[in-house]
């Protein structure tokens, strides 16, 4: 176990989770009439391609991040040499490989979304993450991972189709919004900055809001509304305190508070669309092994 954890570090094994939480909402917008997560092997198959992807996605960062991190992070298992560049390297991209295999498993549109969802990792990675560019290709990222749990629904262009694609634009919004946010979480970071994106992050958040209220196929959307408004409090509680003091300490939990709050905004969600309790306690509940291993390794 204890040669196993650099690797679960590398992978930021805790944040998978909201990657999986993509992939249950997707997949009941896709096909809102119970028994919603049927065909289980198809649904399964989506899930072992967003856990692939993302993985894979958080080693390659940390492998085209290695000198950065080797002055800012000097405790990441690259940088401290738990981790070697090579085996790194092959696990990213036996990850990737894998996450592609189970989504053409599970239907050719879904292949083609984990296609664009792998150029964009890559693109974020390697190229686009210190640019202009770098926060919309991140929101991007989260687009299409929602994207790809509802590419089931039919061909390739029918994914892109209400409701999916506006949940998946307000996450991805929020996404960008945070990334903005978590830009310079190893300094102290500028005040004007995280206005900004807090401007973003609640552009998202209102996007989902609106979702909820003026969707009339919905069955609980009062329910899910409050649910989000409480969601909201918390975050743009934490973010202000954040502006007021922006250290380091406080931005990176603030970071890990919204990176951890994507489990809850899809619950509620899939509540909105289902009205199933026990659905979107299932759903919530992955809250729980992401807090725990939280404490033995980062996932910002």
């Amino acid at each position: 176990m204890r040669r196993l954890l650099p690797y679960f570090q590398l992978c930021r094994i805790p944040a998978v989770f909201s990657a999986i939480a993509d992939i249950c909402c997707g997949f009941v917008l896709a096909h809102p009439q119970p028994p919603w997560l049927e065909p289980y092997p198809t649904w399964g198959s989506l899930v072992l391609a967003s856990i692939g992807l993302y993985l894979a996605g958080m080693v390659f960062n940390d492998v085209f991040d290695r000198h950065v991190d080797a002055i800012e992070r000097p405790h990441r298992p690259l940088p401290s040499g738990r981790v070697t560049v090579n085996s790194a390297i092959w696990l990213g991209g036996v990850l990737l490989v894998l996450g592609n295999l189970a989504a053409v498993n599970a239907s050719v549109a879904s292949g083609l979304v984990a296609l664009v969802l792998t150029a964009c990792v890559v693109a974020y990675d390697g190229f686009l993450k210190d640019t202009i560019l770098g926060p919309l290709v991140m929101g991007a990222c989260r687009f299409f991972n929602i994207l790809l749990g509802a590419s089931t629904v039919g061909n390739f262009p029918e994914v892109f189709a209400w409701p999916q694609v506006a949940i998946a634009g307000g996450m991805g919004i929020y996404i960008v919004g945070v990334t903005l946010f978590s830009r310079q979480e190893a300094q102290i970071s500028k005040r004007w900055k995280l206005t900004v994106a807090m401007l973003v992050i609640n552009l998202g958040l209102a996007i989902l809001m609106l979702f909820l209220l003026l969707d009339h196929g919905d069955t609980g959307a009062k329910t899910a509304a409050v649910a989000l408004g409480a969601i909201i409090y918390i975050i743009d509680r934490r973010v202000v305190a954040s502006i007021l003091n922006p250290t380091p300490a406080r931005v990176q939990a603030t970071v890990k508070t919204m990176l951890m709050s994507l489990v809850s905004l899809n619950a509620i969600i899939v509540f909105h669309v289902t009205g199933s309790v026990p659905l979107t306690i299932g759903i919530a509940a992955m809250l729980l092994p992401a807090m725990f291993l939280g404490k033995f390794m980062t996932i910002t």
